[in-house]
């Protein structure tokens, strides 16, 4: 058996998430689909790095999969991105590794975008793609304010409530709040992360943002561990997976 580590981007939008479900299209289940129509195995199981919410999308998603088939990774890259169409679905690279590599327990960090277009005129061609903010934000006031977050936390104020991570404590080893042009991007990185954790914590800046919460109202929802203490949820629209660090 032959393993191949792919990269991939995908637009969110006609996706239930990552994951394959019974409930609608996913990225997973749509990669599995294409695989299967050039290899010989029956059954084909493409395990990615992390898991992406319904509408998240992502620019550098990695997965792998195995099969008998003696093949380049060109012809392996082609014929995906041959047989996946029409999905928005993108396989930007493919290497032969070790059946030592596993995408999702050999990661050493993820890292996400949050992207915000913040401005009062209403989104065209980004509908979907960013989150809308109309009222002016204090980027700095953001940035300053998720500090408090970085580092190794327990995280359960920013976790979705049907999460299924066994523990809420995660280490964030960086999290940036930047301005370009009218957008805010909110850059976040950790080995792994919670359900939810990104958009909660972007709703909630968004909100210091506006001046509705105080760097130490944030201090006080992280230590009250208490979902019901979260500022607000930020939408799917504008979290972009962006890339994943593999031991060299």
């Amino acid at each position: 058996m032959q393993r191949f580590k792919l990269t991939i981007e995908y637009d969110g939008r006609p996706f239930v998430g990552w994951q394959r479900q019974d409930n609608g299209p996913s990225a997973q289940g749509a990669l599995e689909q294409a695989i299967r129509g050039f290899v010989p195995e029956d059954q084909v199981t493409v395990t990615g790095s992390g898991r992406t919410d319904a509408g998240v999308h992502a620019y550098g998603q990695v997965a792998h999969f195995d099969t008998a088939r003696d093949m380049t990774t060109d012809e392996v890259q082609g014929a995906i991105n041959y047989h996946i169409k029409p999905h928005p679905v993108c396989v930007l690279a493919v290497e032969k590794v070790s059946q030592d590599f596993n995408a999702r327990f050999s990661a050493k960090s993820r890292h996400y975008v949050y992207k915000i277009c913040n401005r009062r005129a209403p989104l065209t061609f980004d509908r979907g793609l960013k989150w809308h903010v109309k009222p002016p934000l204090d980027v700095a006031a953001m940035h300053d304010a998720a500090q408090v977050l970085v580092g190794r936390h327990d995280f359960t104020t920013f976790r979705h409530v049907n999460c299924q991570a066994k523990d809420p404590v995660k280490t964030m080893d960086y999290l940036r709040v930047e301005q370009i042009g009218d957008e805010v991007h909110l850059y976040a990185g950790a080995r792994s992360f919670l359900h939810h954790q990104i958009r909660s914590i972007t709703g909630t800046l968004k909100m210091v943002g506006e001046g509705k919460w105080t760097k130490a109202n944030l201090r006080d929802a992280l230590h009250a561990r208490d979902r019901a203490a979260l500022g607000f949820n930020a939408p799917p629209d504008g979290l972009y997976f962006v890339k994943v660090d593999y031991p060299d």
